[in-house]
């Protein structure tokens, strides 16, 4: 029987449990509950949400092995100060199962757990080992990162990215004002491909950031004006992939021509994948749950150790 690390996020949107013994390993996930017409939850809410998903997630994963170690997301960012309630459902779920085990408990962050999971399911472990350059896009995250090795995980550095709303905010605002379901990016996604102008802005940039303020404004005039909702939802994602590639290249002409991740839930969208074919993507399943990251991480973690 080999042995496994397991581990523990608990997101803003996402309830999940994965394990890795080495060399591969299982998810699993679920999308928290939200109401239609809303664009999230409340952290208690989300806390509460999660504490209830936990079970269901763990009887879904189909894992089969001897538990060396436990870990879990603790925080959004390794950077003190960061903090969201909504981790603490699966750091306390973690904590308890290293205690009753008698296995080492270790604790990462949200986003480590991202790039960990986008560099592995890309087949490029060796990213963990040298200077990159990261993006985060998900639902409240747009950021650009210059990850350095530190021990078993990654720093992470923010030189960039939105300065209001993220890339996530944007598309569940674009698929609120067109009526698609909660998070929206898959369906804007499938919808932008019907889309036949193709039109898209360049939002204003400030070195390696930029704001998005201005796609959602244009965005909002489109549907005032009536122009087709397949046009509006390429739109919002083009010009977001814009911003990104125009970051991206001031980036690379500051720190060097380095190869670049890409992690987060927005990065599992076709249209960045199509316009970006010099890009390092996660498998799409592992761009939205990162605790196989946070696995991955508790398995070096423990074999570091000896």
């Amino acid at each position: 029987m080999s042995s496994i690390a397991v581990a523990f996020d608990t997101s803003n949107y996402t309830t999940s449990c994965a394990f890795f013994d080495g060399e591969g390993g299982a998810n699993s996930g679920r999308l928290l509950d939200v109401r239609p017409g809303e664009l999230g939850l409340r952290q208690s809410d989300a806390l509460f949400s999660h504490v209830r998903r936990l079970p269901e997630i763990v009887d879904a994963l189909p894992f089969d092995g001897q538990i060396a170690a436990v870990g879990a997301s603790e925080t959004p960012r390794e950077t003190e100060g960061s903090y969201m309630p909504c981790f603490l459902a699966g750091v306390a779920q973690a904590r308890a199962l290293s205690r009753f085990l008698k296995v080492p408990y270790f604790g990462f962050s949200h986003q480590q757990g991202h790039i960990a999971a986008a560099a592995w399911s890309a087949g490029h472990m060796e990213l963990l080992e040298t200077p990159h350059l990261a993006w985060h896009l998900s639902g409240g995250t747009t950021e650009l990162l210059l990850v350095r090795p530190e021990g078993v995980a990654v720093r992470c550095e923010i030189v960039g990215g939105t300065r209001d709303v993220s890339a996530g905010q944007l598309i569940d605002r674009t698929g609120q004002l067109l009526g698609l379901p909660f998070p929206a990016g898959r369906a804007l996604d499938k919808l932008s491909e019907e889309a036949a102008e193709r039109k898209s802005y360049l939002p204003k940039k400030d070195g390696c950031h930029f704001s998005l303020s201005g796609v959602e404004h244009k965005m909002k005039k489109m549907r005032e004006a009536g122009e087709p909702d397949a046009e509006i939802a390429y739109f919002s994602l083009c010009s977001v992939i814009r911003a990104v590639h125009q970051a991206t290249e001031e980036a690379k002409r500051r720190f060097g021509d380095l190869p670049v991740l890409y992690s987060g839930g927005v990065a599992s969208n076709s249209l960045l994948r199509e316009m970006t074919p010099d890009g390092i993507f996660a498998e799409p399943r592992y761009s939205t749950d990162n605790a196989m990251g946070t696995a991955i991480l508790t398995w070096r973690a423990v074999n570091a150790l000896g």
